[in-house]
């Protein structure tokens, strides 16, 4: 299904097809923009839309093997509600009369949603600067540890001789092994 064909099958419900473009318009549009400025989108019942951050990291070109630096980027993710997957993998069943059962908002939640939302994100702001500090301390008791670790070598086994280099397998010859050559009888069709 494509936008052209979700529009008409939600046309009838909204009372019209121009009034149904703008709804999915108006619908895509806010989950773009929420997901663009690092919100999470979730609607429940459905599934939620992220933004991830992906680190940069090296890969191999397929057709001559060298190495390729990537970038880090962000990429949208969406998640699948448990509702959504009971429906897609038949453990429920759909409702006959055409309403995905998705559970409504219930009223004035929107509203304290979306407050939560705001305290939430400048919540995230304020502590952000002092949380790599407070990482920080802990980083570093690991770290005399894992001098410690390193600095102590493994005993090893004193060796009296040195095992000489390993030798590469040769292969043995392939023997020449020559067809037989049969040649093919000729039946005759016997008549009874």
């Amino acid at each position: 299904m494509n936008k052209a064909q979700l529009v008409e099958a939600i046309a009838d419900k909204l009372g019209g097809r121009q009034q149904a473009a703008d709804a999915v318009d108006a619908v895509l549009d806010a989950i773009v923009r929420a997901v663009v400025a690092g919100e999470r989108v979730s609607v429940t019942g459905f599934g939620s839309f992220e933004k991830v951050e992906r680190p940069a990291r090296y890969a191999r070109n397929p057709q001559t093997g060298e190495r390729v630096r990537v970038k880090k980027t962000s990429v949208p993710r969406f998640r699948p509600g448990q509702g959504f997957k009971d429906l897609v993998s038949g453990s429920k069943k759909l409702p006959r009369g055409g309403e995905v059962a998705v559970k409504k908002a219930p009223k004035g939640s929107l509203q304290a949603a979306a407050k939560k939302a705001a305290a939430k994100k400048a919540a995230k702001k304020a502590p952000a600067k002092k949380a790599p500090a407070a990482k920080k301390a802990p980083a570093a008791k690991k770290a005399p540890a894992k001098a410690a670790a390193k600095k102590a070598p493994a005993k090893k086994a004193p060796a009296a001789k040195k095992a000489p280099a390993k030798a590469t397998a040769k292969k043995a010859p392939a023997r020449k092994t020559t067809a037989r050559k049969t040649t093919a009888k000729k039946t005759t069709a016997r008549k009874r």
